[in-house]
């Protein structure tokens, strides 16, 4: 049995009937046809024919029938996609070997003079008769494609699905998974009942409007799964199908995002169930790419904080935008080997210059710009765990504040064209020490640019900044601890039952901070549409119940509190700030308070020297007279927030 299944197995079906063997096969189907006709004929007409007449007869049909196969490469038919559209091909075949067919019998009546009042006949009943004989081969090719496609399946663990949808996508998904080995289609799922008696590319349209619909579908066909052809089929129907499927035990599944196609080749599992990061997105911003290669390509780019989440696909965008030079600049030696290698594996055409620096010394970045002399800069390094800066506030600016001045102060001294920040939503109207670093070196790069822009500083750097909100996946994400956590067996740990995030993903993030470097002209802060946020107890209820479990039962949900400095939801946009719009209509330019850069330059120098010193009391309290915004919350230092408030009470009272 096993030499059986290995032999099976070993067959192509793809290539299983080979042209060249399909083209001899018609050719004798087309000869035999004609040999009948004639000796059809013949028999009709009471005529001997000599063996001689007859074989040239059939050599005659060889010669024609290659001729009209060869030229309408009917041989060339995918034998598991042939339909009622290839007759048209066969038909105009036979009607080329026809015309030689023709000439042919204009011969034969002046060898058998009685021929030629049936040669009309004979030339109708050899197109008919040959084209019927190969649309019944193409039948008979068919199933025994079929049988072997099944003697191969009922060898193999196949997983029965029903596709999603009834448009063109859903079309697209079922001619793909034809020839699947791995997966049976048994027909299209859509909702109502509209398309009840209806089939789509010859396919079955199953219904449901609850999920007593689906379980009768389901348990009638026996089906594995519900196989979604985009994430964004399967965003509309989160709260519908996918939780009736959740409850019956239905596995989803869907279909590989356009990120992970390079060169037209799907690079991992063509299907795979369903993540929650697939069900958390928007319609995604659409960004002009050919801008954006405009922008890029021929120049020398600067990646800092290369080896993070953000960094690296940053990296790997850009990268395909055919830049002179990608240069790596990240404290993190591992990471930073990893990206190295999968950039070189991916680009081995392009030039690769990996750089084992921190952006707080300001030597090492200087030598970066001198020796490589890079035009765009996209600053990415920074630290983002929110706990961990309040511990740690002095550390955060001298990574989000001193840091980003260095890369920026360089950047004008060594004439970069442009230089993008990426910041976050937890620099408006910030509630922790990382939200305001990120805050002061948004104020410290804009003035900057205001200063240049006026000729206070010389300069031509343009700097823009970007806000986005969480990133699905990246490094210490809220989404990869609940899934190691519903590995573990749980609990699930969620702050407060009532917190909410906005979320994206790390391709979108990374293409809105690329789109960036070609809408700005200077000194903006880039923020776009959301959509709607999440609640993070919602999450962790969707994550365990996709992963198979009951919330309750199988695993826990435990509310811990909110950690120091962090908010019960966050802003894009502060109550003080407006937005005008731009060229492309889900991103917005934040219209923010101005700040005079001789000013803030005397406060990030103060501010550098205290952190440095690692005077947390006075370096948290200058924060918060720069950003006057910044108010602690659930934090040690919202002491200073107090002794502020009483301050200015006594000023008034004065």
């Amino acid at each position: 049995m096993g030499t059986k299944r290995n032999w099976l197995q070993r067959i192509s079906l793809d290539r299983y009937f080979n042209y060249w063997v399909v083209l001899l096969i018609d050719t004798f189907v087309s000869v035999a046809a004609t040999l009948i006709a004639f000796l059809g004929i013949s028999y009709l007409t009471e005529t001997v024919v000599p063996s001689s007449v007859l074989m040239l007869t059939a050599g005659v049909a060889v010669a024609a029938s290659l001729v009209a196969f060869l030229v309408q490469g009917t041989y060339k038919i995918i034998i598991r996609y042939s339909t009622l559209k290839e007759v048209g091909r066969f038909a105009v075949a036979c009607l080329i070997k026809e015309m030689v067919v023709v000439a042919y019998v204009s011969l034969m009546v002046r060898v058998v003079p009685d021929f030629g009042v049936h040669g009309f006949f004979y030339v109708v009943s050899d197109v008919i008769l040959t084209l019927a004989a190969l649309i019944v081969l193409r039948v008979m090719m068919l199933v025994a494609y079929d049988a072997m496609k099944s003697r191969i399946a009922a060898n193999r663990r196949v997983k029965k699905v029903l596709i999603y949808g009834v448009d063109d996508k859903s079309v697209a998904m079922i001619m793909r998974l034809q020839n699947s080995t791995h997966y049976r289609i048994l027909g299209c799922l859509t909702y109502g009942s509209k398309l009840r008696s209806y089939r789509v590319s010859e396919q079955q349209v199953y219904y449901f409007e609850d999920e007593e619909d689906l379980r009768q579908v389901a348990t009638r066909l026996s089906i594995d799964g519900v196989l979604f052809p985009t994430a964004e089929c399967a965003q509309g129907e989160r709260d519908r199908l996918i939780r009736y499927c959740e409850s019956q035990g239905i596995k989803v599944l869907v279909t590989p995002p356009v990120d992970e196609v390079v060169d037209g080749k799907i690079m991992r599992q063509m299907i795979r169930e369903i993540k929650i990061e697939d069900l958390l997105g928007r319609a995604e911003i659409n960004i002009n790419m050919n801008e954006i290669e405009s922008a890029l390509s021929g120049r020398t780019v600067l990646v800092t904080g290369a080896a993070g989440s953000i960094g690296s696909e940053l990296c790997r965008q850009v990268a395909k935008f055919d830049v002179k030079r990608l240069i790596l600049f990240d404290s993190a030696e591992t990471p930073m080997h990893n990206i190295r290698l999968e950039l070189e594996a991916r680009f081995p055409e392009l030039e690769f210059v990996p750089v084992v620096g921190d952006v707080r010394i300001r030597e090492r970045v200087d030598m970066v710009y001198r020796v490589y002399q890079p035009s765009v800069v996209f600053h990415a390094a920074a630290y983002k765990h929110v706990p961990l800066m309040e511990e740690n506030p002095c550390e955060a600016v001298l990574a989000n504040v001193v840091g980003t001045r260095n890369v920026a102060d360089l950047a004008v001294k060594y004439r970069v064209e442009k230089m993008v920040m990426i910041s976050t939503d937890k620099a408006v109207n910030p509630t922790n020490i990382m939200g305001a670093s990120k805050r002061l070196a948004e104020i410290y790069i804009q003035s900057l640019g205001l200063a240049i822009a006026e000729g206070k500083v010389e300069g031509a750097t343009r700097f823009v900044t970007t806000r986005f909100g969480n990133v699905l996946g990246s490094n210490g994400s809220v989404i990869p601890r609940f899934r190691e956590q519903i590995e573990k067996g749980g609990p699930v740990t969620v702050t407060h039952p009532e917190i909410i995030r906005y979320f994206m993903t790390i391709p979108e993030a990374c293409r809105l901070v690329m789109e960036a470097a070609t809408l700005g002209n200077g000194n903006e802060i880039f923020v776009f549409e959301m959509g709607e946020p999440v609640k993070i107890a919602d999450l962790a209820r969707r994550m365990i119940e996709l992963a198979g479990l009951k919330v309750g039962e199988d695993i826990e949900i435990e509310y811990t509190g909110l950690r120091p400095g962090e908010k019960l939801y966050e802003e894009v946009l502060s109550t003080k700030e407006n937005t005008i719009p731009t060229s492309n209509e889900k991103i917005h330019v934040a219209k923010v308070c101005q700040y005079d850069y001789s000013e803030v330059a005397e406060q990030i120098t103060t501010l550098s020297a205290l952190a440095a010193q690692v005077d947390v009391p006075a370096t948290v309290r200058l924060m918060k007279q720069i950003v006057p915004e910044y108010k602690s919350q659930n934090s040690r230092f919202e002491q200073f927030d107090r002794e502020i408030e009483s301050g200015e009470q006594q000023e008034r009272t004065a």
